[in-house]
């Protein structure tokens, strides 16, 4: 079937004026420098260890950073776990007990979210960070440190301040 004059002049007319798809890079680039600023505001740092103005830590040499894991704070009054209090300092100390029922509880509770991975001996060992003040008794540090051990937290890790003088 032949066209005729006026289909083929529409023909090259629209060839000649077809509109090209553009990209407006500018609200791209918006997008993306917002993502970048929420990414870097909300990233978590694993180095940068909880801020506190009642806990001074103890120096040291330790050139290894800190992981991310769960952090047990034991400050002059309390013991926490992730910001939130488990026991008093003066109770843990007068208990004749070796082990925290109430960080036993609360360390059982955070485990059961997620499996325990195991070593070459099948055994289940969890990491956590203890963070304890310099003044703190070491009855108390021994409590914590044996009440996180029976419940598969067996990778102690204590927070230092780096920049200890060498011997």
């Amino acid at each position: 079937m032949k066209k005729n004059a006026r289909a083929m002049r529409i023909e090259r007319r629209s060839k000649r004026h077809k509109a090209q798809a553009a990209l407006s890079l500018t609200s791209l680039m918006d997008i993306f420098t917002i993502l970048v600023f929420f990414l870097l505001v909300n990233s978590d740092n694993p180095a940068k260890l909880p801020d506190t103005k009642v806990l001074q830590l103890p120096a040291s040499l330790a050139e290894k950073m800190p992981k991310e894991n769960l952090v047990v704070m034991i400050t002059r009054t309390d013991v926490l776990v992730q910001g939130v209090s488990v026991a008093s300092v003066a109770e843990v100390a007068s208990s004749k007990t070796p082990l925290i029922k109430s960080l036993a509880t609360e360390l059982q509770y955070r485990s059961g979210k997620v499996p325990a991975p195991l070593n070459a001996d099948g055994i289940p060992e969890r990491e956590i960070t203890i963070l304890g003040d310099k003044g703190t008794p070491y009855n108390v540090l021994r409590k914590v440190m044996a009440t996180c051990s029976e419940n598969d937290y067996s990778k102690i890790s204590f927070a230092v301040l780096k920049g200890g003088k060498k011997p």
